[in-house]
């Protein structure tokens, strides 16, 4: 009897890993720098606030900053507690 093993795709159609997502923050007129910047550090993973400063400038001189990638489920819960604390979203775009 011969046995078949299959090896577990590492990237492509059905492989659950779905390649990289971005979320993105977007200007508004009613959140202030203190509150993007304090928000962006309490739940974006390694965002510092100094980090989270730069970021809420880059947001308002731009319009738009992504400030995560990484995984859908993880981008999904980081856009989802960003949106819960009342900064403006972009819908979640794959890189």
């Amino acid at each position: 009897m011969s046995l078949t093993v299959e090896l577990p795709r590492l990237a492509g159609s059905g492989s659950g890993l779905g390649g990289m997502w971005n979320v993105v923050v977007l200007n508004d007129s009613h959140n202030t720098f203190d509150h993007v910047a304090e928000t962006l550090a309490a739940y974006i993973p390694a965002v510092t606030l100094a980090d989270g400063y730069r970021l809420a400038n880059q947001i308002h001189h731009s319009g738009c900053a992504i400030v995560w990638s990484g995984a859908r489920e993880d981008a999904e819960l980081h856009w989802g507690n960003l949106d819960s604390a009342g900064l403006t979203m972009a819908p979640l775009e794959g890189a």
